[in-house]
């Protein structure tokens, strides 16, 4: 038995006999247990992601008597690679120093063991520099201040690998790209680059100037440390101030609550409102599946795992100041199928909330993994039912990503399911039955392995686009973009609505680049009316480090770079996004979930401040009366009055990322508006819509379906008393 096994063991029996007490749906352990238990199965299988035996099992092996020198140094060489993703960074070196020493000088492995040796010492000076020594300019592209490492060591012996490797492979784009972060990272960008290896400073200028965002969370103690997951920002505990959730892909670790305390920060409430016993958690989506009026939450989990991903999902009921996990009694637990993606929706119009998840499925190519997706039905007494074989949204494929919204404005929502492979359109026929669109509309692509969708209206025109990204490509493409050179990676797709058909206006609007966006999300970054774009790269290989990109919307006409410019360039594993108000001034900032998928690369989270803007804003709130309780599928037009005219501005309630964590209430920018000569709601289902005038700027509304006048709520600004 491993340490770890012995820590899981152990802690399972004190958590059952604890005082966290048995989960109220199994008397005879609690849910904490239960988690643990899936832990040191995983733990067990070797799986490739998360699995921890495989070291094990190769140095049982490298004991074994009678090895010959080739089969010792194969075992050491897996070794090193298995110890080096496991966090075991100085053992993985000393290991593959001892290959290095052992090889000849003009052996044809040399070169690869110093590309290697040069990838440990960069991971190594990583946690020496980032994450030991972390603070706010830590891995914020191009590296300079604090980004700039105060332990040099581990860098330069990563650069001196890395440079001997390009003596022999000097074409290599990967390996390229790392030498010049390095050098940043050794405070000797450009200067100390080989003038035939380096990168001009002028390929990471933004395309336009923008505010600086800074990132707060190690001020306010929101950095939570942790492999990848997901975020989910909302109003948990119900006294008007956004709170903050966040998951591990890691199966012991446990799903966190900040609670927002306004000008003094923020303060953990894991124990106490029960999310502590939830364990691992790729994915984290909220709604009020329940309609009491507080906000609820599916932990989804699973994903990349195959056969190993049957882990089952938690939905979790806010009660009483306290999460219940209810998964079991509502009808959602099983059969536990891979997964890190869902939305929630009421696609039947009943005034009750559905829930679709998109599950792994690769059932051609292998019958053990024969996952469909699920459409659960709401019942309207707080279970459900799986409906999707009925519905005809099984979709039988490898799903990553997926979006509701009503493309077509007939007045049902949608769906629209990223796959690796094919992507599909199920058309809502209005009585939630479905029919897949997507090759007679021409938005399959990108074929191959797509991910990040959502539908949003980039252009305010009153019809919802459609963006799906591509996962294709490695760091050599972000080199050979900077160098100005061809690249052979798949481009985002955007689709312009045209009516209820669409258009791929990618190259059009400046998307023609190479993103590889995982974690992804959506926003309004200067209060213009406009939505902008974070898209995060989640590649799981360490060397994979690069840029996440900011791209902001010009006018619904293009979208202007502005990751350099505005501090949004992280270079960490990027997942779950969240644009939120968190500081109630009028503007959204964003929290963005970072770590890698290896259990040695986890990472801090982030919280990058907006530093405001002078535009006008307006946050709506909506309660659904024969609606869904939150207004899920509700549409909001904003008309507005400035000194160039007037314009309007579009919404959609319920519209989010796939791997987000947005607000489900609407935080619209206004731009430079004098006044809001019209607001009006449009509630799902055709039921009507609810027309106000004399709307205050800057202001929050509650808005209930049917009622004739709003109600003002506060919404107080303030300052993080430790922010900047």
């Amino acid at each position: 038995m491993t340490a770890r096994s012995l820590l899981l063991l152990s802690v399972s029996v004190l958590s059952s006999c604890g005082s966290d007490g048995p989960s109220s749906e199994n008397p005879w352990r609690s849910q904490r247990a239960e988690f643990l238990e899936i832990a040191e199965r995983l733990e067990r299988s070797g799986n490739d992601w998360i699995g921890l035996s495989a070291a094990e099992r190769l140095r049982a092996q490298l004991a074994a008597p009678g090895l010959s020198v080739s089969e010792r140094r194969k075992l050491e060489s897996r070794l090193a690679e298995r110890l080096l993703r496991e966090g075991e960074v100085e053992e993985a070196i000393e290991l593959l120093e001892s290959l290095l020493a052992g090889t000849p000088a003009d052996g044809p492995a040399v070169a690869g063991l110093h590309r290697r040796l040069g990838i440990a010492w960069m991971r190594l000076a990583e946690v020496e520099n980032c994450v030991r020594r972390h603070n706010a300019e830590c891995c914020i592209f191009p590296l300079a201040g604090g980004g700039v490492h105060a332990a040099p060591d581990p860098a330069r012996k990563a650069s001196s690998h890395l440079l001997r490797f390009l003596e022999s492979k000097p074409t290599n784009l990967k390996v390229r790209w790392l030498v010049n972060v390095l050098a940043m990272a050794l405070g000797e960008y450009p200067g100390g680059v080989p003038e035939n290896l380096v990168i001009p400073p002028s390929a990471f200028e933004s395309e336009r100037e923008f505010a600086r965002f800074r990132d707060v969370a190690p001020d306010l103690g929101v950095d939570a440390f942790s492999l990848c997951g997901g975020v989910a920002i909302e109003d948990f505990d119900g006294d008007a101030r956004l709170d903050i959730l966040t998951s591990s892909y890691d199966p012991e670790e446990e799903l966190r609550l900040f609670l927002n305390a306004g000008a003094a920060g923020f303060e953990e409430a894991s124990v106490a409102f029960g999310t502590s016993d939830q364990l691992g958690g790729f994915n984290v989506i909220t709604a009020d599946y329940d309609a009491d009026g507080d906000v609820d939450v599916l932990v989804l989990r699973g994903a990349w795992l195959g056969v190993d991903g049957g882990i089952r999902n938690s939905l979790l009921q806010n009660r009483e100041g306290r999460f219940h996990d209810v998964s079991r009694a509502a009808g959602v637990a099983e059969p536990a199928r891979p997964t890190q993606a869902a939305v929630f929706g009421d696609f039947d119009d009943d005034g009750v909330l559905d829930l679709f998840i998109g599950n792994e499925s690769l059932r051609e190519a292998d019958p053990r993994q024969d996952f469909p997706s699920q459409l659960f039905q709401g019942r309207g007494d707080g279970t459900f039912e799986d409906v999707a074989a009925s519905a005809g949204v099984t979709n039988d494929r490898y799903c990553k990503a997926l979006t509701a919204g009503d493309y077509d404005n007939d007045g049902d929502l949608d769906l629209y399911l990223s796959n690796f492979g094919k992507n599909r359109l199920f058309r809502n026929d209005g009585g939630a039955r479905f029919h897949d669109v997507g090759p007679e509309l021409e938005v399959e692509e990108p074929d191959g392995r797509s991910f990040a969708t959502w539908f949003f209206d980039r252009d305010n025109d009153g019809w919802l686009d459609l963006f799906v990204a591509s996962y294709e490509g490695s760091i050599a493409d972000v080199c050979a973009e900077a160098l100005g050179k061809e690249r052979s990676s798949p481009r985002p797709r955007l689709y312009r609505n045209e009516g209820a058909s669409f258009r791929d206006v990618a190259r059009e609007v400046g998307l023609d680049r190479f993103i590889l966006p995982m974690g992804a999300n959506f926003g309004d970054l200067d209060n213009d009316g406009f939505l902008d774009l974070y898209l995060t790269t989640g590649d799981p290989q360490l060397e994979s480090i690069m840029p996440n990109v900011m791209l902001r919307n010009a006018g619904g006409e293009t979208f202007e770079d502005v990751t350099t410019s505005g501090g949004f360039g992280h270079l960490q594993k990027g997942h779950g996004v969240a644009f939120a108000d968190l500081d109630q001034d009028g503007d959204q900032d964003i929290y963005h979930q970072l770590g890698g998928f290896y259990l040695g690369d986890r990472f801090h989270n982030a919280l990058f401040e907006n530093p405001g803007n002078t535009n006008r804003f307006l946050h709506l709130k909506l309660v659904g009366v024969r609606s869904n309780r939150t207004g899920v599928g509700a549409r909001v037009l904003v008309g507005v009055r400035d000194a160039s005219g007037t314009r309007e501005i579009h919404r959609a309630v319920g519209s989010v990322s796939s791997f987000g964590g947005s607000p489900l209430h609407l935080e619209i920018g206004l731009g430079a508006a004098l006044a809001i000569e019209r607001l009006v709601v449009s509630w799902p289902g055709k039921k009507g819509r609810d027309v106000f005038e004399e709307v205050p700027l800057d202001s929050y509304l509650r808005i209930t379906e049917g009622e004739s006048t709003f109600e003002v709520l506060p919404l107080e600004g303030f300052r993080f008393s430790s922010g900047n």
